[in-house]
């Protein structure tokens, strides 16, 4: 297994790699055969195992969901109320009404600001350095922001922290799908750029039912736990332990780092750099076991240097070239595919990719206090086990097809949630329900289960539909050498309407309330019509095949 090999034999790298050589001490120390020996293999094929790589790779997708749930769970307790109260904190904690509408859309949009400039930062980053540096780049920011944001002190701190973790999470949520679909064969692409989301769904999931239990803890520290990513309150805790707790919010982060360091680079970016050896290297570890004389490896690096030689004419670009006439047509679909993302309305039904303002909606159905919480927390369920079912069969049913049923299905849910609340709420004063003025609208009785099961089946439309494939189609449409810089730009579009709606939602629901839904209702029947006669078919082709839609006149 570890004996001499041509240097001329490809397998000659794979062995001697310095990953293998880890395993190598590894089994140097520990001279039993058998036992030792099996370990040996898994290390070895976990490497090369496209679903360990994109396993690891799309931690950085669950960071994103948990630094959001740890937003949405918290905005409605008392604790975090009263301690960022906008003005003076009354006597009895269930008279603070928290952050003034426009301060609350600015601390949730400081996220969604930071991970724009970092999509935008990401390309020039995964350009230079390559896509897996790119990734661990991130995970050493999120380590500097978590840090800020568990200290925050006042709103400017948390503002700054979520700020720099966001723009860890616009590096990863840009970088990660152009990771995995550059390593990913054509069969298994769509699922495993998909699981993406299925991490930020699990990410949600379990920080949110964190942050729920410590809503029971006094004082700031019901806040601070979720912010820690820890299960134990820092207050609580002895000065010995104190450094020890905070590191633990790090923990997430410092896996997908030290993983990073096993897992391959981009063959395709190693092409780019003319690192024809490696790239062929890990074609052969990835797709045929070892194997360097497999039809699909070369195949693979066939079409692979064919496109490289053919945009060696070109020098690097900037993102002008991406407004080209050649270009504009993809550009606007990838960046568009983002934004209709953004505009299906889950900032306002429940989660989206953000999920900071599910309480509202439970708050005017007459869902309040803890129950509140755990009638949310029902959603992010829905919301995991409704994505399986996306990365079991997107590839089989197609980007197109999966599109246009979930945009429908998400204005349906919209528009009947519309009509219930003008039809049966009423106006719940300026104070709003439970003194929260962005809870404007309050319905009761059967309506208002009618709301809740509206909301639920807008995640379930979402789940398997629009949130998987708006990470997974724009990767797809673009040619090797602006990949990285091009979907970093699709994916700043996501982080600005993300932060637009972000600030946008809690006053919209103060001044136009119920009407909110109608807005996202018409953007859901837009995005229909537009996904149907724009949007090309993309399921099943490899990456090179993608680029003759656009630029071969018989390519469609």
């Amino acid at each position: 297994m570890f004996g001499i090999h041509d240097p001329m034999d490809h397998s000659f790298h794979i062995l001697f790699s310095p990953r293998v050589l880890l395993a190598t001490a590894f089994y140097s120390f520990f001279p039993f055969d058998l036992y030792v020996g099996k370990l040996r293999i898994v290390i070895l094929d976990m490497i090369g195992n496209i679903y360990a790589i994109a396993a690891v790779a799309i931690i950085g997708g669950g960071l994103f969901g948990f630094d959001i749930s740890s937003m949405s769970a918290i905005i409605s307790i008392p604790q975090y109320k009263c301690y960022f109260q906008s003005g003076p904190i009354p006597d009895d904690p269930s008279e603070c009404t928290g952050p003034s509408a426009d301060v609350q859309g600015g601390i949730t949009a400081a996220m969604p600001g930071g991970s724009w400039l970092g999509a935008l930062c990401s390309g020039y980053i995964s350009d230079l350095f390559g896509r897996k540096k790119a990734i661990m780049i991130g995970a050493v920011i999120w380590w500097i922001g978590s840090t800020i944001i568990c200290a925050a002190q006042n709103v400017p701190m948390l503002v700054v922290g979520r700020i720099i973790n966001g723009f860890c999470v616009g590096i990863c949520s840009a970088q990660v799908p152009v990771y995995i679909s550059e390593l990913a064969p054509p069969s298994k692409r769509g699922r495993l750029v998909g699981a993406q989301q299925w991490a930020i769904t699990w990410g949600i999931m379990i920080m949110f039912y964190l942050s729920y239990g410590s809503s029971y803890v006094d004082g700031p520290a019901a806040f601070r736990i979720p912010w820690a990513r820890n299960p134990i309150p820092i207050s609580f805790a002895s000065p010995q332990l104190t450094p020890i707790l905070q590191g633990l919010q790090m923990i997430p982060a410092i896996g997908l780092f030290c993983a990073m360091f096993f897992l391959p680079e981009s063959p395709r970016w190693l092409a780019r750099k003319d690192r024809w050896d490696e790239a062929h290297t890990v074609l052969t570890l990835v797709h045929s076991k070892g194997d360097p004389d497999s039809p699909f490896v070369r195949r693979e690096l066939a079409e692979i240097r064919e496109m490289v030689e053919f945009e060696k004419h070109n020098s690097d670009i900037t993102y002008l070239e991406l407004l080209k006439p050649h270009m504009i047509n993809r550009t606007h679909i990838g960046v568009f595919t983002q934004i209709w993302s953004q505009l299906t309305g889950m900032n306002v039904m429940t989660l989206q990719k953000k999920v900071y303002y599910i309480t509202y909606v439970f708050l005017m159905a007459g869902v309040r206090g803890n129950a509140n919480l755990v009638a949310s927390s029902i959603q992010y369920v829905i919301n995991v086990v409704m994505t399986v079912p996306a990365l079991l069969y997107i590839d089989r049913w197609g980007r197109r097809p999966t599109l246009l049923v979930g945009a429908a299905l998400m204005m349906t849910w919209l528009f009947a949630n519309a009509g219930i609340l003008a039809s049966y709420g009423h106006y719940a004063g300026p104070a709003g329900v439970a003194n929260t003025p962005a809870a404007s609208w309050e319905v009761s009785g059967p309506p208002s289960k009618a709301v809740i099961a509206c909301s639920y089946l807008f995640v379930a439309s979402y789940a398997p539909t629009w949130g998987p494939v708006s990470w997974i189609y724009p990767p797809e449409l673009y040619p090797l050498r602006v990949r990285g810089k091009a979907v970093a730009l699709a994916t700043s579009a996501n982080w600005a309407f993300n932060f637009a709606l972000g600030y946008f939602v809690p006053p919209s629901f103060v001044n136009i309330k119920w009407q909110t839904y109608l807005v996202f209702g018409v953007f859901c029947f837009s995005m229909l019509v537009h996904t149907f006669f724009l949007f090309p078919e993309t399921a099943g082709k490899t990456l090179e095949e993608v680029v003759d839609i656009f630029e071969d006149p018989a390519g469609i």
